[in-house]
């Protein structure tokens, strides 16, 4: 990477947990089409779980993900082990507050900060020009993005659309946790994103009225339980309760005991999204 930098090329970075799937691909891609020289990292941070979730469970395989990214023609990766990330006695974490406290933040408390301190370890050590980052994880990106700024970061967060199956399921490395059924029943995750998108686009302004329509079809599937839809502002992250101008309508949910999260931005003043 030295010689790259001596070299004047731009280093682009694409932060992982590993179990890498097309959407990962696709962030490298974006990267490669920006002509940088792409690292990539991967590490399954213990401090964004909580104590009850899955850590121990999360998909892992090194020697998969090492052969993706050699086909993905990535320049260099970069796979740390815990004790260096956290080295004993570590003291110091990084918070954002406000944008943390809503959506996943209220299921998940510690989630964000264990995510910002990972993500500004990551860029300490790699020195990124640009980063890269799905929309699916969209409160993350607002997050990053947020930390980024107000820490006078020299880097440039890049967003890249979302991945999606042909059905519309976004691409997760956890849906390989889903059964045949389940994966089936995960259909109704982005059935209701878009059932929001064309109420909104056909005149609804009432935020409750969204999430209530939205709500309906996910409880009518099976094996389904609900742990958040709110319409949001996409920079603040706070709810909306009327709808004039572009909102994030987002969700997260089980399907059995798998943790599936999605989202979309909608405009009403716009006829592309």
């Amino acid at each position: 990477m030295a010689a790259a930098r001596r070299d004047g090329r731009w280093i682009g970075f694409v932060p992982t947990m590993g179990a890498l799937h097309v959407a990962h691909i696709s962030l490298i891609e974006a990267a490669k089409r920006d002509d940088t020289f792409v690292v990539v990292s991967i590490f399954v941070n213990p401090t964004q779980f909580g104590p009850n979730e899955d850590f121990k469970n999360y998909p892992r395989d090194e020697t998969a993900d090492l052969v993706t990214c050699r086909r993905a023609n990535v320049d260099l990766v970069f796979i740390p082990p815990v004790e260096e990330m956290y080295p004993p006695e570590s003291a110091t974490a990084v918070h954002v507050s406000r944008l943390t406290e809503t959506l996943c933040g209220v299921g998940r408390p510690g989630h964000f900060d264990g995510v910002t301190t990972v993500v500004t370890k990551l860029l300490n050590i790699v020195q990124p020009d640009s980063a890269y980052f799905g929309q699916k994880d969209a409160q993350q990106l607002a997050v990053i993005r947020r930390m980024v700024r107000d820490l006078n970061m020299p880097i440039e967060i890049l967003d890249c659309p979302t991945v999606r199956e042909a059905d519309g399921l976004a691409v997760s490395s956890r849906n390989v946790c889903l059964n045949k059924s389940q994966r089936e029943q995960a259909t109704c995750l982005y059935r209701a994103l878009n059932e929001a998108k064309t109420l909104i686009k056909s005149g609804q302004t009432d935020g409750v009225a969204v999430v209530d329509a939205m709500r309906q079809i996910i409880e009518d599937a099976d094996q389904t339980s609900i742990e958040y839809i709110s319409v949001v502002d996409p920079a603040s992250m706070q709810p909306v309760k009327r709808i004039e101008r572009r909102v994030l309508i987002a969700l997260a949910a089980r399907i059995g005991k798998t943790r599936l999260i999605d989202n979309l931005q909608v405009d009403p003043r716009s006829r592309l999204g």
